[in-house]
């Protein structure tokens, strides 16, 4: 079946944008989110999945628990709509794994009625632009429809016609670069076969990579730490296989964190890696800045770079990018959006998530004026929000969708209450990951 094929979302000869849909990129937990919301208010709506199931990106590191408890990770829209097609809810209290986010709660929400035939999978969106306009053409712009090209699973192209884009493709597709520029390694090409992306399932399917080898895990956040614990655990039961973790700075501070950690997952995730280091069981490197990456010997690569000024090399046998996230932009080329030059997260936002400043439960509440943009009806939500910053929360993802969804349906009083009861704990999940996290 093809978009053209949906009897619902069947594209009127009319360029009235209120009888076009709604697109939503990306079916995670805040575009499903999102889709529930605005089919709530009575809004059509589509969502574009770029994999063959919802919550794809999620199901990537579906080994990995989350910090917050199942009662801080559900839209109470998408709850409304799972209630009514006899769901049973999991314990509140019991943080999941990212698997069972995707099993328990994001897969039964999209074969709900309501959403099952608003949702297309294999479908990458390419590109976002107004119909027949190019980004610098104003007459017009606000009253023509969006256009959106996609690219199906089997490789076909086709246009898609909508009044409002909701962008949440999260940013785990688009890791950060290995070297200290920002940028790939001068021989990215001969090295990527070495190099595995943040949270490899080590005691699982990957397994086989890690085991008996030494590996070099890069990044001072808690997807890195996550790694580390695993890695030590395969240590125990596989001789041979050691651990260097390399960071920038001179400590790191934001994984050690405290004992009086508020999280007590995140909490424990800390001490326990503290403790890899203090028993000599990971060896850290600090102030080492990656100047590039290149092959060795016997299959081996050589991390070339600097320790506190000086010249430095480490060998592995792997590498494993848990440097954090930016977000994917490429497709965003045409339309007139606005964000701030250092974190890459709308221009409003951008200082109210800094991660020089805020944790998960210091960042304050925001909708849509804080996530507009010059391009009228487009929004990006979720974790690619917040661009380059690590510090997201799933319950302002969904406080964020909830605002745009009234404002869509132009209810601009409410879409400008925005409230986040945030836990006392200031609650959050695992680092770094697409679109439920903070790190």
């Amino acid at each position: 079946m093809t978009l053209a094929d949906l009897p619902t979302l069947t594209l009127p000869p009319s360029r009235k944008l209120d009888r076009l849909p709604v697109a939503v990129i990306g079916a995670g937990p805040v575009g499903l989110a999102a889709a529930a919301e605005l089919l709530e208010r009575g809004v059509d709506v589509i969502v574009l999945e770029k994999g063959d199931t919802a919550g794809a990106a999620v199901r990537q590191w579906g080994h990995t628990r989350l910090f917050s408890p199942w009662k801080y990770l559900v839209d109470d829209a998408a709850v409304r709509l799972l209630d009514a097609a006899g769901w049973r809810a999991p314990k509140a209290e019991r943080a999941p794994y990212g698997r069972e986010l995707v099993d328990d709660y994001l897969l039964p929400l999209s074969n709900t009625e309501a959403l099952k035939p608003r949702i297309r999978y294999g479908m990458t969106v390419t590109d976002v632009t107004r119909e027949g306009m190019d980004r610098t053409r104003s007459t017009g712009r606000s009253s023509t429809p969006f256009q959106l090209r996609i690219r199906t699973a089997d490789g076909a192209v086709e246009d898609l016609r909508a009044r409002a884009v909701v962008d949440t493709s999260g940013t785990y597709s688009s890791p950060n670069g290995l070297t200290s520029s920002g940028l790939d390694p001068a021989h990215a090409a001969d090295v990527s076969a070495s190099i595995s992306h943040a949270l490899p399932d080590v005691l699982g399917t990957d397994h086989d990579l890690f085991a008996g080898k030494h590996i070099l895990v890069v990044g001072a956040g808690h997807s890195a730490a996550n790694t580390l614990l695993k890695l030590a655990s395969l240590a125990r039961d596989e001789p041979g296989t050691t651990i260097t973790w390399a960071i920038r700075n001179s400590s790191p501070v934001r994984v050690y964190g405290s004992s009086a950690d508020e999280l007590e997952g995140r909490g424990q995730l800390g001490e326990s890696t503290h403790d890899l280091v203090r028993r000599g069981a990971v060896a850290l490197i600090d102030q080492f800045e990656i100047d590039d990456i290149r092959s060795s010997t016997d299959g081996r690569v050589e991390v070339l770079g600097r320790r506190a000024g000086e010249p430095a090399s480490i060998e592995a046998d792997r590498v494993v990018n848990a440097t954090g996230f930016r977000p994917d932009l490429d497709m965003l080329r045409e339309i007139r959006i606005s964000l701030d030059e250092i974190v890459e997260a709308p221009r409003a936002l951008a200082p109210l998530i800094d991660p020089n400043l805020h944790s998960c439960g210091t960042v304050y509440p925001h909708g849509v004026t804080e996530l507009a943009h010059p391009e009228p009806n487009f929004y990006i939500a979720g974790m690619k929000s917040y661009g380059r910053a690590p510090t997201f929360l799933l319950l302002t993802g969904y406080e964020q969708v909830r605002s745009i969804a009234d404002e869509l349906v132009g209810n601009r009083e409410a879409a400008r209450q925005v409230q986040l009861v945030l836990p006392e704990t200031g609650v959050c999940s695992t680092g770094d990951q697409s679109g439920s996290c903070c790190s």
